[in-house]
């Protein structure tokens, strides 16, 4: 991929304040990656926990993507922020994460294997697998992910906006700002696991 880290050691801030970088990395742990990583292990209300398990091939996108993006997440009034570098052609993904320059996070899927890197500071609980699922969530076509559904989940899309149920209840909206799906602004609300995940993407 295009995004490398910057120069310094792996997990280091430039400016070598490891102080700043594992502030960053705990507040990640509440966020994106993060959040939509939280339900793993939670049981809110005794509801069984609303992960798909979601694995669509990068060829279903049906296109090619290259993408810089910032992504912030909102949850419990505490709003955590991190640069990610996407991109997919019909072979691979690829996502890099990116905290003070540095790569905190990097995954790649072929369709059958996920490779995944994490900085040891993230909390266990976050898992490539949940981070690869938001994203094809939010950027397969709507007919590639209603293929892909296990029994008891749906997912709708009107115009700009697409909702996936679990047992007729809502589980999560996605609202973009234009098309094609990558473009502009995306957010993601998960109702269950109460947090707001906004991508700002550009070519």
């Amino acid at each position: 991929m295009r995004p490398t880290p910057q120069s310094g050691t792996a997990g280091v801030p430039p400016n070598g304040s490891t102080g700043g970088l594992a502030r960053l990395v705990c507040a990640l742990a509440c966020g994106l990656l993060l959040a939509a990583c939280t339900g793993l292990n939670s049981n809110p209300d005794g509801m069984p926990p609303a992960r798909l398990g979601l694995r669509l091939s990068p060829a279903a996108l049906g296109t090619t993507i290259s993408l810089q993006q910032h992504l912030k997440v909102e949850r419990n009034g505490h709003i955590d922020e991190l640069d990610a570098a996407l991109e997919v052609d019909a072979a691979q993904l690829q996502l890099v994460g990116l905290a003070f320059g540095q790569r905190v996070l990097q995954l790649s899927y072929d369709g059958s294997k996920l490779a995944s890197w994490r900085h040891p500071m993230l909390p266990a609980q976050l898992r490539a697998e949940d981070v690869l699922e938001d994203i094809e969530l939010a950027l397969w076509p709507v007919e590639a992910l209603a293929a892909g559904l296990p029994p008891g989940w749906r997912i709708e899309e009107s115009g700009l906006r697409r909702t996936v149920y679990l047992d007729g209840q809502p589980v999560t909206s996605i609202v973009y700002s234009g098309a094609p799906r990558w473009s502009g602004t995306v957010v993601l609300e998960n109702f269950r696991y109460k947090y707001r995940l906004t991508i700002q993407s550009a070519p």
